[in-house]
């Protein structure tokens, strides 16, 4: 029963973005704007208990949303035959480009955390001054 709730919310937050993308005709799409209504509204344990059981659900069952995806593929495959050097070439652009992000992002949080003393470290610290130990 908490899943079926929790599917509900979900329709009824996508269903308030497309009213206010429709009414104010705004560029993000519906959903979009549902999850960025459902995101806050998130801290009511009531509803998050209720979401988390419909998304377990649905992250395990995530391989058949591809699917849609796979049929208009197909169905365009004579409209990407003329352009797939130029999809090839930003496949791996786009590749690449976040390879380089997750390095330089890697780098620097792990600079950051090596160079952070941890707080069992202080506290032991602080623990053997007081004691005499230290």
């Amino acid at each position: 029963m908490a899943a079926l709730v929790g599917f509900t919310l979900l329709l009824l937050y996508q269903v308030a973005g497309e009213v206010i993308a429709r009414l104010f005709g705004l560029d993000l799409p519906g959903p979009v704007l549902g999850l960025m209504l459902l995101w806050p509204s998130l801290w009511v344990q009531w509803i998050r208990e209720r979401v988390a059981a419909v998304a377990g659900f649905l992250l395990s069952n995530l391989s058949l949303l591809f699917i849609p995806v796979g049929v208009g593929v197909i169905l365009h495959l004579e409209l990407l035959s003329t352009i797939w050097w130029q999809i090839a070439v930003a496949l791996l652009a786009s590749t690449i480009l976040g390879l380089i992000t997750t390095v330089v992002l890697l780098r620097v949080l792990i600079r950051e955390s090596v160079d952070a003393p941890a707080a069992g470290q202080e506290d032991a610290k602080a623990f053997d001054q007081e004691s005499g130990r230290g």
